[in-house]
């Protein structure tokens, strides 16, 4: 009941009653003093009712993991050849970073062990040739690349997954004098010649121990955002002056396991060594910074006839040649987020993109990220096999349009800032509108953020207005979710972490949404506030 109805039913009964009642016989008098007080009340209550604060619920961001990888190995991306200084090196991954930034990517997936080696400061293993052209030689002046890759990467609110080979010890594209510390040296008896590769032996529960250790070094030292590793387990095969296959020079591991009472045979304990590895890491991670994603990469087709028609009997296949079971490894949730190489053309015959797509989203049981890989540097070679730009868009809208997939990782960074086929202006125009949030990993945690303090104020031109912010709660902030609404229209910025302010135009922007987002991707409750009429 409002104030009117609570003096009008008041007037009513004392109306009805104050022939009765000598008391109210001078009810007139009253009258004359509390119908004006009524009236007066009246418009204060509508008023008041008319600015109650309305719900507002802004639209949910865009989600979709955005990603390239920048290859070291033979300096392919980044540097782009290693004679580079350091302000040149840094100055290379800078136009990197903020070429991603511009294209709306928001992760970059940086290769920092190429071949046993280090592009980043390490106890375990020598610095990369590909990085100042002698193996074990430091940056001049120094730096350490992966820290500063990170730093700006965060800057820029972008992801860095650290990219490993688990066991490629040399790539053939190494020329210099192999340092010292290299484990070809410390350790031979772990390193197997392999055409013209030098390759660890999985079968060796030392290579396991030692590639663990590796890469939970730069877990435990570093601020990164994943851990990636490509499609290299057990080499690929190589052949000798006859073209005949090579086969894998194991003798030693696998005599060692068949005397220790192993039962499986020869392929089968190959698989499995690559299956223990993938497990013990994916364990490891998760037991000491759980918010960092594990990923691989692997081959596009785990098997010929999976689906069926895909490749046959003579098709290169993984599951049999490089020993890996990568549908096991998505079954069994032993990653965040799989990237199948497929890279194939949407209308092939026997290995088209949308078609190995859904097979692989109907293998993903675990409701893991699915993130296909795509073959950007075909763009543009000169030559019968050169795709058109196109064709990356209409498969990244391929994958947009599946419900189970949501993103892609572009091989490789070159051709993005080359802009082959106009493939930089082709993105932001037609697939990367807006920015994107990566997608959420609610297996690993499901805790929302706080609401975020926000206050208002005039700047000292009178014309706009600062926003700020400030974290509560004690869910550590990864991102922010700058929402601005005119008329009908929001408009989504995504902010790192280290900004807490901007500015907005006074009497343009009628509302503001605030909300913050957690390193798992789980995005919390907006604050939002009006903006105040100046």
């Amino acid at each position: 009941m409002n104030i009117k109805d609570i003096f009008l039913s008041g007037f009513l009964h004392l109306a009805q009653h104050r022939k009765n009642h000598p008391k109210l016989r001078n009810i007139k008098f009253l009258a004359y003093f509390l119908l004006p007080v009524a009236l007066c009340l009246l418009p204060v209550q509508i008023a008041n009712s008319s600015t109650q604060p309305v719900a507002i619920v802004p639209p949910s961001p865009s989600r979709e993991f955005r990603g390239v990888w920048v290859a070291s190995v033979a300096n392919i991306d980044w540097p782009s050849k290693p004679s580079l200084t350091t302000s040149q090196q840094q100055a290379e991954l800078i136009t990197i970073l903020d070429r991603a930034a511009k294209l709306k990517l928001n992760a970059v997936i940086l290769q920092v062990r190429p071949g046993c080696d280090a592009l980043y400061q390490s106890a375990l293993e020598p610095w990369s040739e590909f990085l100042t052209g002698q193996m074990g030689k430091p940056p001049a002046p120094y730096y350490d690349p992966l820290a500063f890759a990170v730093t700006e990467a965060h800057k820029r609110g972008l992801e860095l997954h650290a990219w490993f080979n688990p066991y490629r010890a040399r790539h053939p594209q190494g020329k210099s004098i192999v340092a010292a510390n290299h484990i070809s040296k410390t350790h031979p008896e772990l390193v197997k010649h392999y055409g013209k590769y030098l390759w660890l032996d999985p079968g060796e529960q030392a290579v396991q121990d030692y590639t663990v250790q590796v890469i939970m070094d730069v877990v435990n030292r570093y601020d990164i955002d994943g851990v990636h590793i490509d499609d290299y387990f057990y080499p690929y095969p190589e052949k000798d002056r006859r073209n005949k296959t090579i086969d894998f020079p194991d003798e030693i591991s696998w005599q060692k396991y068949q005397k220790s009472g192993g039962t499986e045979n020869h392929n089968d304990w190959r698989r499995e060594n690559v299956n223990t590895l993938i497990q013990r890491l994916y364990q490891s991670i998760k037991s000491t910074k759980p918010w960092v994603k594990f990923g691989i990469s692997p081959f596009g087709i785990w098997q010929p006839g999976f689906p069926k028609q895909i490749g046959n009997d003579k098709a290169f296949n993984a599951y049999q040649e490089l020993y890996a079971d990568s549908r096991k490894w998505l079954m069994n949730g032993w990653l965040d987020y799989l990237s199948p190489q497929l890279y194939w053309k949407i209308e092939q015959t026997q290995q088209s993109y949308p078609v190995l797509l859904n097979w692989w989203i109907e293998q993903n049981t675990q409701s893991r990220h699915i993130w296909p890989g795509i073959f950007t540097s075909r763009i543009g070679q000169n030559s019968s096999t050169a795709w058109p730009a196109k064709e990356i868009v209409y498969q990244i809208k391929t994958t947009q349009g599946r419900t189970g997939s949501d993103g892609n990782i572009h091989f490789s960074m070159k051709p993005l800032l080359q802009n082959r086929g106009g493939i930089a202006d082709l993105l932001p125009q037609d697939v990367y509108h807006h920015s994107a949030l990566v997608p959420s990993s609610p297996w690993l945690d499901n805790t929302p953020p706080e609401k975020p303090q926000v206050s208002l104020e005039k700047d000292v031109t009178g014309t706009k207005t600062v926003l700020r912010w400030q974290p509560t709660g004690k869910q550590p902030v990864w991102l922010w979710v700058v929402q601005t609404k005119t008329g009908n229209e929001w408009n989504t910025n995504i902010l790192p972490t280290g900004q807490n302010s901007t500015l907005l135009n006074n009497n343009q922007v009628e509302d503001v949404a605030i909300s913050a987002v957690t390193r798992y991707g789980i995005q919390g409750t907006s604050a939002v506030v009006e903006m105040p009429q100046y």
